[in-house]
């Protein structure tokens, strides 16, 4: 083995004490002991041993090194004595292992999460199981500064760790993680392999597409700008140099092409692109001073890359040489590639035998390297080229050239292996995939929407190897996934074929196919989408959100197509024939997005308004008809109420109307004020009867300090009927299109839904108990010894202790391993504690807002139509909004007003969406969908704006300073509340 680089901290392992060396050193320690593989974190180095021993050196300031010995020298990670490793992976200072059943183990720094273990600690000296994994064959681990990444062998991509960039890739706003993470995103591709930098992370997939996501300050993802991005993005421009493998450095990437081409990409300040240039690269840019030879290996390091080219026998280095990294023998950075020095196959012999060292494998981390030699004896063939190729030994594959081989291992019942392959070949979409690539002339990387690359003959020749008598057996084992088998091939089809049907003959299939053609197929396409989701139902392999045509709402027009199914359902013939045939999308519900589905309750709620206001005037008629005029009925339901007896006012009067009146228009009058209420006053009467109902002085609600979230008080001094109260006052909002404010967490809506609440819920709620009752569910010593705990909660009120028994006769049921269902304990926080509050709540909830049109919500759809969101785009709302007047985007006054509100604060801001619209929450389709108005005045600059919460407009002196204009909004938002004439 050789090394160079920093040496500082001991991680070269050569014992001694010299900070840098600057040109390739032997290591002597693991002569003749078959070193397999090395790994390289910034300060440290872990050794891989083919026997699976590991052995670690350098820096040890969070217990990275495993051991507690001198790091100087590798030694001995004793505690890893009883595992056979087979991978190793280095972070900035936290250290992962996979050994050969493919569990993994962790340890070192893990303030971040990085370590996967469930909690944040600052330094775990002893590897440590990661028992979220154990479920999982883990195939492949790769550590970035602060952040893991993992593959399992049925192809699934986990992550956890620092999120501060989106490097787990899980989405926007997505806090760090403690512990192991699905990434779903990916599912169903077939990796072949990972790669994680500083903060961003990259996945290859078998037919050579290319993925990342994460940190982009320097254009390291590729994508040719420079944002995050939270999600995994697929690398176009490299979609046709069939990828075959991916390294990456702390901000720069690189990627090799099966042909031995070198695109570099990212950070170019300290020459590591190779590019001649210290300028960063945004998209992938071939190395064009080792054009003309074959790279079969790279390794990237902090702020430097390798590269090894089998011809010439040659590594070439360049990027940063502060600490002698590039091995040249030189001082200072290289902005293209130079030779490391006394790097050549070398022979060693006797009169009996020469041995040949020659080039075996390239590893580089931090700002430090070591190069594996291999030898053979003369004579022999040379050691195979190590060529980093695109391979599969990571997923389970089955194709043509192996079934042969296999049938008989299978008939012969003589490797278990196969059948066990076959197995997780029909339980996993990515292993289905991987293993019916086109192998052959490299047709799995031709792959596109057009061509899907998949043998065909492999898979006709496996079904009919299954069909045979002699695998009765097997096949009995595979009949037993038919469900979890029709949904994931179904599944595979469905992503390139299924939706795109459905998609096409929406927008093209009308100018192609006779009407009667176009709704057959429509319907047959979206029968199969409804079998598949069924499937899922019971599986559970997919997120619900697979299923949704995100275009579906420019594709058709949502309100007549649910009018139109509505209509159906009523049995009403429409007096038109219909514009898109007869089939309604509303009959499929699994492909509405939250959007759509919102649009269509709202739709449902005008058409009962209408009906509700039409029964009221048509009574009204007849009464005056029959000389009746005193008994003529309000066509809208109008609530009078006192400020100052806000809670008291809406209880009397709801209580006066019946369900019919409940789903005419609302209107609210408060007592002396002038305004009209064209939806501003209603705005603001939701605001403030929640805020007041939800004050602690009343007791009906306990606020966790945790989670600032609230949930139902099982001792509270009120009637169940204010609980009603507010149930109507929900439904009323979503009934009006209103959003409102409640911290109520999530499994408030999955109760409304009637799905069971989790042990999820209970941490969103209060996460130090929900980690107390998981911790009490893991633990795998004696249970009863150590937690002591029987199946009763006792409580405190106001001096008084009360015991409460989660089953009958609890108090003397002790708590053990056979008895930890930690059901007992949710249901007593989410049901029966709080039976009668939550049935009161419901009640008033559903008298509203319950039926059919409610059942299509997903618990967090129908929590995001209620409160809204946070999703601020106040660039989006500056260029929606609309002038009137003097006033346009150009007017002084105008570019004025957005430098002032682009310059507050976000609760100022916050604030100014509260008095502008009666909210300061998003509705659920977006910020798009809030288009302001701004006006001018007349009035004097001594005026305040005013807001027209009804129709979001503001008026607006024409202010002639920045300052006066920033003081006079800033009293008016800090006065929002109670209307007055403008």
């Amino acid at each position: 083995m050789l090394c160079w680089g920093s040496s500082a901290s001991g991680q070269l392992g050569i014992g001694a004490s010299e900070a840098s060396v600057f040109e390739p050193r032997s290591c002597c320690m693991f002569d003749g002991r078959g070193l397999k593989e090395v790994a390289c974190g910034s300060h440290h180095s872990l050794f891989l041993l083919h026997d699976g021993s590991v052995y670690a050196s350098g820096s040890n300031s969070c217990g990275q090194l495993g051991h507690d010995k001198g790091g100087w020298r590798p030694e001995l990670v004793g505690a890893l004595d009883a595992q056979k490793i087979a991978g190793v992976s280095c972070g900035q200072a936290h250290s992962l292992v996979v050994n050969e059943q493919g569990q993994v183990f962790a340890w070192g720094a893990g303030e971040g999460g990085q370590l996967g273990l469930g909690a944040a600690e600052e330094a775990v000296r002893v590897p440590r199981l990661i028992k979220k994994l154990c479920e999982h064959r883990i195939s492949q681990v790769m550590c970035g500064k602060q952040h893991c990444i993992a593959l399992s062998k049925d192809g699934q991509l986990f992550v956890w760790g620092e999120n501060s960039s989106g490097q787990l890739g899980l989405g926007k706003g997505e806090p760090s993680t403690l512990s192991p993470q699905p990434l779903r995103s990916l599912c169903g591709i077939p990796l072949a392999q990972i790669s994680a930098g500083g903060d961003h992370s990259f996945a290859l997939s078998l037919s050579g597409a290319v993925f990342g996501w994460g940190k982009n300050s320097a254009g390291q993802l590729g994508l040719n700008d420079e944002q995050d991005r939270a999600v995994p993005c697929h690398i176009k421009f490299l979609r046709s140099q069939k990828v075959v493998y991916i390294s990456c450095g702390e901000e720069h990437t690189a990627a090799l092409t099966k042909e031995g081409g070198l695109f570099t990409f990212g950070n170019g300040s300290r020459g590591q692109l190779g590019h001649d240039s210290t300028r960063n690269e945004p998209l992938p840019r071939r190395v064009m001073e080792l054009m003309g030879t074959e790279v079969s290996q790279i390794a990237c390091g902090r702020h430097h890359t390798l590269a090894f080219v089998p011809s010439t026998g040659l590594v070439y280095a360049f990027g940063c040489n502060t600490q002698g990294q590039l091995g040249t023998g030189l001082r200072g950075n290289a902005k293209s590639p130079l030779p490391v020095r006394n790097i050549q196959p070398l022979c060693i012999g006797n009169t009996h035998t020469t041995e040949c060292y020659t080039i075996g494998k390239i590893h580089s981390g931090g700002d430090h390297n070591f190069l594996l030699l291999s030898t053979t004896k003369e004579g022999s063939s040379c050691p195979e080229d190590f060529r980093i190729m695109n391979t599969t030994k990571s997923i389970a594959v089955i194709n043509s050239e192996s079934l042969d081989s296999w049938r008989m291992k299978l008939h012969d019942n003589s490797d278990s292996s196969i059948t066990n392959d076959i197995i997780l070949l029909f339980s996993s979409t990515a292993c289905w995939n991987a293993s019916f690539l086109d192998q052959s002339d490299d047709g799995h990387f031709k792959t596109n929407p057009k061509v899907p690359g998949i043998d065909f003959n492999a898979v006709r020749l496996l079904f009919e190897t299954l069909m045979k008598p002699a695998f009765a057996r097997l096949l009995e084992q595979v009949c037993a996934l038919r469900y979890t088998f029709l949904f994931f091939f179904s599944s595979f089809l469905k992503s390139i074929m299924y939706k795109s049907i459905v998609v096409f003959l929406l927008t093209g299939g009308k100018a192609l196919l006779m009407p009667v053609f176009l709704e057959s197929y429509t319907s047959a396409a979206l029968r199969l989408l409804e079998k598949l989701h069924k499937v899922n139902l019971k599986v559970h392999r997919v997120e619900y959100n697979h299923f949704y045509i995100p275009d579906i709402s420019r594709l058709v027009d949502i309100q007549e197509d649910y009018l139109k199914w509505f209509l159906r359902k009523a049995d009403i013939k429409m007096r038109y024939p219909p514009v898109q045939g007869s089939v309604t999308l509303c009959a499929y519900p699994f492909i509405l997005n939250a959007q759509a589905k919102t649009t269509v309750l709202q739709t449902d709620a005008e058409l009962q308004m209408q009906m509700a206001v039409s029964g009221a005037n048509l009574h009204n008629v007849f009464m005056l008809l029959t000389m009746e005029p005193l008994l003529a009925r309000n066509p809208f339901l109008v609530l009078h109420v006192r400020r100052n007896l806000l809670v008291s006012d809406a209880l009397r009067e709801l209580t006066v109307y019946n369900d019919v009146d409940l789903k005419k228009p609302l209107k609210v009058i408060f007592d002396g004020e002038e305004a009209v209420d064209a939806g501003g006053v209603t705005k603001e009467f939701f605001l403030l009867l929640l805020k007041e109902l939800m004050d602690p002085i009343y007791g009906m609600f306990t606020q966790y300090s945790e989670s600032n979230l609230l949930w139902f008080s099982d001792k509270c001094f009120v009637e169940h009927n204010w609980f009603h109260l507010i149930g109507i006052i929900c439904g009323l909002a979503i009934y009006n299109s209103t959003v409102v404010d409640l911290h109520f967490p999530l499994v408030l809506y999955k109760k409304l839904l009637n799905v069971s609440p989790t042990l999820d819920d209970l941490k969103e709620l209060s996460p130090t108990e929900g980690r107390s009752l998981q911790q009490l569910l893991e633990y795998e010593g004696d249970v009863e010894e150590t937690f002591c705990l029987n199946f009763a909660i006792t409580r405190e009120y106001y001096g008084i202790t009360e015991v409460k028994e989660l089953v009958q006769g609890g108090k003397t049921i002790t708590v053990d391993k056979t008895n930890r269902l930690g059901t007992e304990s949710i249901q007593y926080v989410f049901s029966d504690s709080v039976q009668e509050q939550y049935s009161a709540f419901s009640s008033g909830f559903l008298k509203v807002c319950g039926g059919e049109i409610l059942s299509l919500f997903q618990p967090s759809e129908l929590m995001a139509m209620v409160v809204g969101n946070n999703n601020y785009n106040w660039e989006e709302m500056e260029k929606n909004a609309s002038y009137k007047g003097e006033f346009s985007a150009s007017h002084p006054t105008v570019k004025m007003f957005w430098e002032v509100f682009h310059e507050f604060p976000l609760e100022k801001k916050k604030q100014f969406l509260l008095f502008l619209t009666g909210s300061d929450r998003i509705p659920i389709h977006g910020m798009a969908s809030l288009r302001i108005v701004i006006q001018s005045t007349a009035a004097e600059e001594h005026y305040l704006p005013v807001a027209h919460t009804c129709y979001n407009m503001l008026d607006m002196p024409c202010y002639q300073t920045k300052e006066t204009l920033r003081h006079r909004l800033t009293q008016a938002v800090e006065q929002y509340e109670g209307f007055s004439l403008v």
